[in-house]
């Protein structure tokens, strides 16, 4: 009875509006089990936008109650609801601070980078490189896997250097949006692929493919810079003068935690599959795509052939792998109206069959008939396999 009249249903709605909103945003932009393969980014998307406005009704009503009714209350039922506000503030830590997207990983406090001579940073490592009037950066996978995002300009114009971690591919973007140049914030994830906010118009957007998935910008599309993957010695061997993003004193514990990450796969550490070949969630592709047509090619058969001729969209491609087994092309094999088809010959060269030319690591032939002459660059993307396949629903396997 004396429960009754102090109205604890204000209390437990109060209660229930600051505690549920939040966990369920938490949940749904993070990869907690299942959480990921509910198609839920509009939930996510409007669910953030009211959390705050929830939480102030909620504490308006818990307070409200606390000032009219708490002292009338049992010892027990004092108890039992001091114990439901501790558990939500322990809550409210662990969703919005412990496990937010912002706090677990941190935009660079100091983003320096250092030429050749000066530079600190392993040449075996795996890095983005982009080139942009005649400027060349190179930004480390090891440090853009934590900070999932580097805000900076390339040959004085701004480029968005993106990398997502839970399906292990780069984008590189324009952060320029309805012509003005904004700042991101990376939100969560949805999917298993980072979603990022723009500061202007607040609309949520995939990292793996620069589309609008929510928001006043829903369908629109970032404009997406070349970019090539490569370790930074294969990097500098084309571009020795590229400045290389240095590491960050901050947060040499977090890279650390991505040690080897550019380089040994999920699968060979599974002692559970035993042949390694086989494609799973988590296998490495490089996935291409040419008029709208997505196809991937699985890495490990790249690994050990080091050069594929193809044909994507009616494109002749040319996919190969440098001798490292990390650093790989995507090109045009037309040359003058004419199709080639490459080799490698036994010195580890790249050679044309038709006029057994010699070619480069950057595309340029270098000797023979078609010497000057240089393939057309197509943009390729090392990916997980389940990640590429969600993106790309009709792509085409190899």
């Amino acid at each position: 009875m004396i429960e009754n009249k102090t109205s604890p249903w204000i209390f437990w709605i109060g209660f229930c509006l600051l505690l549920i909103p939040g966990l369920v945003h938490a949940y749904l932009l993070m990869p907690f089990p299942g959480s990921q393969d509910l198609n839920a980014i509009t939930v996510s998307y409007y669910l953030e936008k009211i959390i705050t406005p929830l939480r102030i009704a909620g504490a308006i009503m818990v307070l409200f109650y606390i000032v009219k009714y708490f002292t009338a209350n049992t010892l027990k039922n004092k108890v039992i609801k001091v114990a439901a506000l501790v558990f939500y503030l322990g809550t409210f830590y662990v969703s919005d601070v412990l496990y937010k997207a912002e706090t677990m990983f941190e935009e660079p406090k100091t983003v320096s980078f250092a030429n050749a001579v000066h530079n600190h940073v392993p040449e075996s490592l795996v890095i983005l490189g982009v080139v942009n009037n005649g400027v060349a950066k190179a930004y480390p996978l090891v440090y853009l896997g934590y900070h999932h995002k580097v805000q900076d300009n390339v040959g004085g114009e701004p480029v968005l250097v993106t990398y997502c971690t839970m399906c292990r591919t780069g984008r590189v973007f324009s952060p320029v949006v309805n012509g003005k140049r904004q700042d991101f914030r990376l939100v969560g994830a949805r999917h298993y692929n980072a979603v990022i906010e723009d500061a202007a118009t607040k609309s949520w957007w995939y990292q793996a493919t620069g589309i609008a998935a929510a928001g006043p910008l829903k369908g629109s599309h970032l404009k997406e810079l070349y970019y090539e993957q490569s370790t930074l010695g294969a990097w500098l061997a084309k571009y020795p003068g590229s400045l290389i993003l240095q590491p960050d004193s901050h947060y040499l514990t977090d890279y650390n935690d991505l040690k080897n990450y550019d380089r040994i796969q999920a699968i060979d550490k599974d002692s559970t599959i035993k042949n390694k070949d086989t494609l799973v969630r988590k296998s490495w592709i490089v996935g291409v795509i040419v008029d709208k047509q997505a196809k991937a090619y699985n890495w490990r058969n790249l690994v050990k052939k080091r050069l594929l001729n193809d044909k994507l969209a009616n494109t002749p491609l040319m996919v190969s792998l440098e001798k490292d087994s990390l650093t790989y092309h995507v090109w045009n094999r037309m040359v003058n109206g004419k199709e080639l088809h490459f080799n490698l010959d036994p010195a580890g060269l790249l050679t044309d069959q038709e006029t057994v030319s010699t070619w480069n690591w950057d595309g340029l032939c270098t000797a023979g008939v078609n010497k000057g002459a240089q393939l057309g660059k197509i943009q390729a993307y090392q990916e997980y396999l389940h990640s590429w396949r969600h993106f790309h629903p009709g792509t085409s396997f190899q």
